[in-house]
């Protein structure tokens, strides 16, 4: 994947798992809130990883 779709699929997972967290904390379903947070981390992990990818291919470009 390219850092442009890390960040948007990243944005995506993190957004989504709020959801499920805010969900799961209206409905009492603890489940639904570790499966939201895990989510949002994931979420989370795939920004910085499009974040690395544009710092990278910035040192590349400036060589």
């Amino acid at each position: 994947m390219g850092s442009m779709s890390d960040k948007v699929s990243g944005k995506a997972n993190e957004l989504t798992g709020k959801a499920k967290q805010a969900v799961g904390d209206m409905t009492d379903n603890h489940e639904l809130e570790a499966k939201g947070a895990a989510q949002e981390l994931k979420g989370d992990a795939q920004q910085a990883k499009g974040e690395v990818k544009d710092k990278a291919k910035g040192v590349v470009d400036g060589l």
